[in-house]
């Protein structure tokens, strides 16, 4: 009897140990960083128990595939988690934008609804005079 819940409590200590492996690479383990450039589109904060900030960013380019060359635009949605980031966004609607994000592999609500979370903000460019602006919060810190 004693070697049957010895054997048990080690499985579900090793299903627990699983859990947490999965639950840490699924949601905390950052696949990737990098940096976006484009035109910010619109940022929102919205949802139904989790309010979060989300964007998107149009990046235009050219197409080089089979159906000739042309011009495309792809769209990079992305979340926002600090407050001061997002209130910096929202002041930049329609300018050119470069910005720094995290990929994770799962979406968290409280994090927001994409795979993409923005945290910095590297540059702003007004699109029609091409004048760079230096953005007022980055990071959460003012400059």
């Amino acid at each position: 009897m004693k070697t049957s819940a010895k054997v048990i409590s080690w499985i579900a200590a090793a299903v627990i140990v699983a859990g947490a492996v999965f639950a840490y690479f699924k949601f905390y383990f950052v696949l990737g960083e990098g940096v976006k450039a484009g035109e910010l589109n619109q940022i929102v904060y919205k949802g139904w128990v989790w309010k979060t900030y989300e964007g998107r960013l149009i990046q235009t380019g050219f197409r080089g595939s089979k159906q000739g060359p042309g011009i495309q635009s792809n769209e990079f949605n992305f979340s926002v988690v600090d407050k001061a980031v997002a209130d910096s966004l929202m002041r930049c609607s329609g300018k050119v934008v470069e910005l720094r994000y995290k990929e994770y592999n799962g979406m968290l609500p409280w994090r927001g609804m994409q795979h993409y979370i923005v945290y910095e903000i590297l540059s702003v460019e007004d699109g029609g005079s091409g004048k760079t602006e230096i953005p007022m919060i980055v990071s959460g810190e003012e400059i």
